[in-house]
């Protein structure tokens, strides 16, 4: 088996080096939002931080259903079976187009969430605005997402990696246009409410490129434009049975962190910044372990497809392996460079001291981070999506985020038990993280034994 380990290994490579690229890309745009946004103000960084921590769960969650797309034409393309993978975009086309315009009108109604969990009046605003405007790309992004997967199911990641290294190209000036202004083109100086902007017009042009990508490359193969569908029930259940558990996995993480956010905004706006800028820095690391992940679906996919489970298990535990020494990697540059970094996002000295605190913290949860986002990349590859959406939901929730509140705030029935503060959110990270990546990593080892028979493929 030894001897397949290298070839493995470069398989997973050419996969994930675009996706990681196209995750560093659009991880890119959250860190321009960021270091824009706190040129202008604390107040304006704070207020795109508790913005994006409602927009992006929530878009992570309608994301995580079109997700559905690239298991199944892994499959299919196993298989030998690509023609019919069009189909079944064109019924997630459907999911994202109806899904994703009922968040939107959600998300412009989303005043009384900061309201009531008490959150500092002066950044609500400017939240409230970047909201409106970034969920105007909503429905654009989602059915990109739908043609992404696609071209990912086929093995072909380079079209997204281009087309998020253009978008980012692009929002930089958008975000300088419409956060500073410009008198010239008429264009007044929003803020942080400008980033929202610069999101949903990025959003409509990836799109529009993603389109032109299918219809003129040899993604016509799987024939999504050759014919046009109406929604089918059916054919909807499907996807939406694998993909929503992969959609609620994905949201009740990011949900946590987002919520853990809304939760220290009782802090005030230094401190919002500081975990703002700590938690982007790690989500940067993040990225690769998320490519990763992505990566090992496609393979493991095409592996069950195509009947060779010894393939598929080894495509997962070559991933797994690739993520923790990245992890490690990740952690030592964070505990060694955190001051200059996080120089790179404020000049104010307030946050600069608690951000290189924080980030200090982060690097213990680089590793356990890493390895539950691979792993759960390679089980959706066997299609195996509702036992990981429980686990997600008992770590994060039930255990990390009443551990982290009582570690921020104290306990309030024994006085003499203070609070740390927003450190003590972060251990309660430490601890959510660690734990959903010990039961998924043994999930995985109970999934990659079953026959292809048992997994019903």
């Amino acid at each position: 088996m030894s001897r397949f380990i290298p070839a493995e290994f470069r398989a997973l490579g050419l996969l994930a080096l675009p996706l990681a690229v196209t995750q560093l890309s659009q991880m890119g745009m959250g860190v321009m939002d960021a270091m824009m946004a706190g040129r202008v103000s604390a107040t304006d960084l704070a207020g795109v931080t508790l913005g994006g921590n409602l927009y992006f769960p929530v878009m992570l969650l309608m994301s995580g259903v079109v997700m559905a797309v690239t298991p199944s034409v892994s499959q299919l393309r196993g298989a030998g079976r690509l023609g019919d993978a069009g189909a079944v975009v064109r019924q997630a086309l459907w999911i994202a187009l109806v899904g994703g315009a009922l968040v939107v009108v959600a998300l412009h109604n989303a005043a009384p969430v900061y309201r009531w969990f008490g959150v500092d009046a002066a950044a609500i605003p400017v939240a409230v605005g970047y909201l409106d405007a970034a969920s105007l790309g909503l429905v654009p992004m989602l059915a990109y997402a739908c043609l992404r997967c696609l071209c990912e199911g086929m093995a072909w990641t380079r079209p997204a990696m281009l087309i998020s290294l253009s978008a980012l190209a692009l929002k930089l000036p958008l975000n300088w246009l419409f956060v500073y202004g410009s008198p010239a083109l008429g264009v007044p100086a929003m803020g942080g409410v400008g980033c929202g902007w610069a999101t949903a017009v990025a959003m409509a042009c990836s799109l529009t490129a993603m389109v032109m990508v299918v219809l003129c490359s040899r993604a016509r193969e799987a024939g999504v434009f050759a014919a046009f569908s109406w929604p089918q029930p059916r054919a909807i259940g499907r996807l939406l049975r694998l993909g929503v558990p992969i959609g609620l996995a994905l949201f009740v993480e990011v949900a946590f962190f987002s919520l853990v956010t809304i939760f220290i905004g009782r802090l005030g706006v230094e401190t919002v910044a500081s975990h703002q800028v700590a938690f982007n820095v790690s989500g940067v690391a993040f990225m690769v372990p998320l490519a990763l992940g992505m990566a090992a679906t496609i393979r493991v996919g095409f592996n069950v497809g195509a009947g060779d489970l010894a393939a598929a298990r080894r495509s997962a535990w070559v991933a797994v392996g690739t993520t923790l020494t990245w992890g490690l990697m990740m952690a030592t540059v964070m505990l060694t460079f955190r001051e200059p970094i996080v120089g790179l996002y404020s000049n104010e000295p307030a946050v600069v001291r608690v951000a290189a605190g924080l980030l200090a913290i982060g690097a213990a949860f680089q590793v356990f981070d890493a390895a539950q986002a691979t792993v759960m990349g390679a089980l959706r590859g066997y299609k195996d999506a509702g036992v990981p959406m429980v686990i997600a939901v008992g770590a994060y929730w039930a255990f990390g985020l009443p551990l982290g509140y009582l570690l921020c705030f104290g306990m309030d029935a024994l006085p003499d038990v203070g609070g740390l503060g927003v450190e003590g959110f972060w251990w309660g990270l430490v601890a959510s993280l660690a734990l959903a990546a010990a039961a998924l990593g043994l999930r995985l080892l109970t999934v990659s034994r079953r026959s292809v028979a048992a997994l019903g493929v």
